[in-house]
């Protein structure tokens, strides 16, 4: 059964998160105020970051790093891509 929670990213109610995605305090503030839609794009986001910046997730810096880019993506802070970013699609223009 799914839940409907009032997205803190987007503004509005959507189908809210099946399980706390991160451990501790920010993981169940995502499970309580973070809608699927917006975790599939700070999904998308995070996967520019590992791969601009070279991160290994597994690694303890890296991880810090990704937590505190996706408080800031989630919760309205100043989430950037990486200095010189090119997104794919805007490479054939």
């Amino acid at each position: 059964m799914s839940r409907t929670i009032h997205c803190a990213k987007l503004g509005i109610d959507a189908e809210g998160l099946d399980f706390a995605p991160w451990p501790g305090p920010l993981g169940q503030r995502i499970y309580a105020e973070i809608s699927k839609p917006a975790w599939q794009q700070w999904l998308a986001h995070q996967t520019m970051l590992i791969n601009e910046y070279r991160l290994n997730p597994l690694e303890p810096k890296s991880r810090q790093l990704l937590s505190g880019e996706m408080e800031k993506f989630l919760f309205g802070g100043d989430a950037k891509p990486p200095e010189g970013f090119v997104a794919p699609d805007a490479e054939s223009d």
